[in-house]
């Protein structure tokens, strides 16, 4: 939908995996929408709240001091009655009954789907890009992704301190479901010995033989990132390195850093990101553009149709895979 309307009030929610800036998002949204003349209302709890119809008006200092904290203030959940086949309506009309004319959906792929249901049923919507994972199509990152880069890329350089105190091996698991970004990003930036992604096969034997390789360099440690949607899990690897111990010469000590990426305070970077995805939601809005994405390409914000948002799955950049393996050697 591209021709202007005349919207006087929005609603957003934030959805899926909670990632740091979102409250910033949130905080952005209700702002400028309150300083362009529109009526703002929170929906509390995702879509599960929408069809509750747990959605409340918002003013400029409901969303004071939120935009430094972590997670969102509005809560998310999954919800299993908005998939069934009127629950787009449903939600819809919990909305109209609430006063909201438009809706900013703060979240990754699933939710975004959500949100694209919606506008195929009339609703205006808009979402925002937010995700750890960085796999939307549509924005070059995401909301989150450089926080919980910074939080996996700390704990990397920590295990790295205790791995040259006792010439360790480490794996380290991070997050982002089927995608390996943070994975890379993190193998890149540590200086990991082996990086292991969802999207390229590493086996078992060709991390040992990375960790053999460091060591026969001469390093004092050797870290193996492993991404948690990558074919040989962490506990996978680990085993393989235990059986075959006394063949490869070294043991190998694994950390999952698990949903601690997801619960830092928001960095400066998702702060700015958050803010500037917000106020673009809300100008997008006034302007009559729905069915769309809000996301960041070539450092400008830009909108991409919801459709081709929810087609595919963004991958990661696997040129940057051989460049983590060249500066491993």
């Amino acid at each position: 939908m591209t021709e202007k309307q005349s919207i006087r009030s929005l609603a957003v929610l934030t959805s899926g995996g909670d990632a740091p800036g979102m409250n910033a998002a949130i905080r952005a949204v209700v702002r400028a929408g309150i300083a362009r003349g529109l009526t703002v209302y929170g929906v509390t709890d995702g879509y599960r709240g929408l069809i509750d119809g747990k959605i409340r008006a918002m003013s400029a200092r409901d969303v004071g001091g939120i935009i430094q904290l972590g997670g969102t203030m509005l809560g998310s959940a999954r919800c299993e009655s908005f998939r069934k086949p009127d629950g787009p309506e449903r939600a819809i009309k919990r909305l109209r009954e609430a006063g909201a004319e438009s809706l900013v959906v703060i979240g990754g792929n699933g939710s975004q789907a959500g949100a694209w249901s919606l506008h195929e049923a009339g609703f205006p919507v808009v979402g925002i890009a937010s995700t750890i994972d960085n796999d939307l199509v549509g924005s070059d990152i995401t909301i989150g992704v450089d926080t919980a880069l910074n939080v996996a890329l700390q704990s990397v350089d920590m295990l790295k301190t205790t791995a040259s105190s006792h010439r360790r091996a480490f794996l380290v698991e991070v997050m982002g479901r089927d995608c390996g970004y943070l994975a890379l990003m993190t193998g890149i930036a540590g200086g990991a010995e082996v990086v292991c992604i969802p999207e390229v096969e590493t086996t078992p034997q060709e991390v040992a033989d990375g960790v053999a390789a460091a060591y026969a360099r001469g390093n004092r440690n050797a870290i193996v990132i492993v991404a948690e949607g990558a074919k040989y899990s962490a506990t996978d690897l680990v085993r393989y390195i235990e059986e075959h111990k006394d063949r490869l010469g070294f043991q190998m000590r694994a950390t999952t850093l698990g949903h601690v990426q997801r619960g830092g305070a928001p960095g400066a970077f998702d702060r700015i990101l958050g803010t500037r995805f917000g106020v673009g939601a809300v100008d997008r809005i006034l302007r009559g553009e729905t069915g769309v994405l809000v996301g960041l390409i070539r450092n400008e914000v830009t909108s991409t149709p919801l459709q081709e948002v929810v087609a595919v799955t963004k991958k990661p950049n696997l040129a940057l895979l051989d460049f983590a393996k060249l500066l491993a050697r």
